[in-house]
C-alpha cells in the first residue's frame, strides 16, 4: 500500500503599501522639527513654541518648556532618564520628563544647536557655523571635534552606525 504525503505550504505575505498614516491631535503651532520617544512618552519639538510631550500615543500634548530660553526646539534626544533639548541657545536637559530644562553650554562656544545624538556615553551637538561638539558627562561639558571640517561648518542631522 502506497502513502500519500499531502505537503501544505503557507505563505505569509505583508503589503507595506497600502499602511495608513494616521493624524494625531496636535501639538498646536509652530512646525514639528524633531520627535524622541522614551518609553511610551512622545516629545515633539516646534519651531518657536517649543517642546511638547505626549503619553498617549499623540491624543493629547502638554507644552514641557520651564526653564527653555528658546522655544525653537531644532533636535531631541533621550539617554536613559536624561532627555536632551537643542536651540538656538545652546543644550538643555532634563531628568524629570521635561518638567523642567536646564542649561548645559559650558564649553560650546557656538550655541545655535539644531541636532543632537547619543552613541554610549557621547554626546554630539551639531552647530549652525560653528562644527561639531562633543561631551562624554552627559553635557556638564563640551569641546569641539572639527578637525577636518571646513571653516563654519553646519550641522543639521546625524547619523550614527555603532561608534561611527
Amino acid at each position: 500500500m502506497k502513502k500519500l504525503i499531502l505537503l501544505t505550504i503557507f505563505a505569509l505575505t505583508a503589503n507595506f503599501t497600502n499602511a495608513q498614516w494616521q493624524q494625531t491631535n496636535g501639538p498646536y503651532g509652530g512646525n514639528l522639527r524633531c520627535l524622541a520617544v522614551s518609553g511610551t512618552n512622545v516629545f515633539a519639538g516646534t519651531w518657536g513654541y517649543g517642546l511638547y510631550l505626549s503619553i498617549d500615543n499623540g491624543s493629547s500634548w502638554t507644552a514641557v518648556n520651564n526653564g527653555l530660553t528658546s522655544t525653537s526646539v531644532g533636535s531631541i534626544a533621550i539617554s536613559g532618564t536624561s532627555i536632551f533639548a537643542g536651540n538656538g541657545d545652546g543644550v538643555f536637559l532634563s531628568s524629570n520628563n521635561g518638567s523642567s530644562w536646564t542649561a548645559v553650554n559650558n564649553g560650546l562656544t557656538n550655541t545655535s544647536v539644531w541636532s543632537l545624538a547619543i552613541s554610549g556615553t557621547n554626546i554630539f551637538a551639531g552647530t549652525y557655523y560653528g562644527g561639531v561638539f562633543l561631551s562624554s558627562n552627559n553635557g556638564s561639558s563640551w569641546t569641539a571635534i572639527n578637525n577636518g571640517l571646513p571653516i563654519n561648518t553646519s550641522v543639521f542631522s546625524f547619523a550614527m552606525d555603532g561608534t561611527n
